[in-house]
């Protein structure tokens, strides 16, 4: 059978068909791109949100951290040593306020008479009361803290029992900047009367510049003056992180190296590298 269309109505109709096609195609080939870029652009806010609040202490998040002080040189004994904390938080709530607690319990490798001992040191408890500032990106904190002579060496440990407070603040209002300040004090009441007793203050500076897809420049030096001794130590350090989000599980590597610009007093650090994993999970 002979068709009713010429060659040329024919090639006319494949080439409207043809656009046709192109414009479909092309019509799913851009709902498409919105799409994966709506996707991108949730994810990367997800991501911006993970890394903005992966270093707030106060965070209303279950946390498991692992850290580590390698000091490479001490005051006066110039003696390298070692702190490895392990450190877990948990909110909880007592009626309708809301609460952070934080254990920390450190492994001590420290020079004694010429030689290192290691072993588990003392731990430390604090709660802080959580208060409601109005703004849910700025968290401010305060409540009690103790620490108890849990060292498995007396040369680890303080053989002290200690309290005092602590007062936290982070403000993470700006997903490019975010910044805060740990402070403590505590002072001993208890323990050998063979050791030095100390009346303890410390005060850690927070402060985080977000680069982008999780990376950050970071400085968390801790400062300490002993109202007993005068002694103290004044660090500044400059680091990085990466911050990445699995499921819910929020992983912050971090390195950080620290220099002493000040100090007074034997064992303190001349210079040392922090570094460590903290995890976050959902509540």
């Amino acid at each position: 059978m002979e068709s009713r269309f010429s060659d040329a109505e024919m090639n006319r109709g494949y080439k409207e068909a043809s656009v046709v096609r192109i414009m479909r195609n092309g019509r799913l080939l851009a709902s498409g791109l919105v799409a994966m870029v709506a996707c991108a652009s949730v994810s990367a806010q997800e991501a911006g949100d993970a890394a903005a609040q992966a270093n707030n202490p106060l965070a209303n998040m279950t946390a498991f951290n692992i850290q580590n002080y390698y000091i490479g040189r001490q005051t006066e004994t110039g003696r390298n040593a070692n702190q490895f904390w392990l450190r877990y938080a948990q909110p909880f709530s007592i009626g309708t306020s809301k609460w952070l607690m934080r254990a920390s319990l450190p492994v001590n490798s420290l020079p004694v008479e010429g030689h290192h001992e290691t072993g588990m040191g003392d731990l430390n408890v604090f709660a802080a009361y959580l208060m409601d500032t109005g703004n849910p990106a700025v968290s401010f904190g305060f409540g009690p803290q103790i620490t108890a002579p849990t060292a498995t060496k007396k040369s680890v440990g303080s053989e002290k029992w200690s309290a005092g407070l602590v007062n936290v603040l982070f403000d993470a209002s700006s997903a490019k900047f975010q910044y805060g300040y740990l402070l403590s004090w505590q002072n001993s009441f208890a323990g050998s009367g063979r050791r030095e007793d100390a009346d303890l203050v410390a005060f850690q500076p927070f402060a985080m510049y977000q680069l982008g897809g999780g990376t950050y420049l970071r400085s968390t030096p801790i400062w300490t003056y002993n109202l007993e001794n005068d002694g103290y130590s004044v660090p500044l350090g400059l680091g990085i992180g990466q911050v990445v989000k699995h499921n819910k599980t929020v992983y912050n590597f971090f390195i950080e190296p620290q220099f002493s610009v000040a100090s007074r007093g034997p064992g303190q650090p001349d210079w040392q590298i922090y570094m460590g994993l903290n995890l976050q999970f959902p509540n």
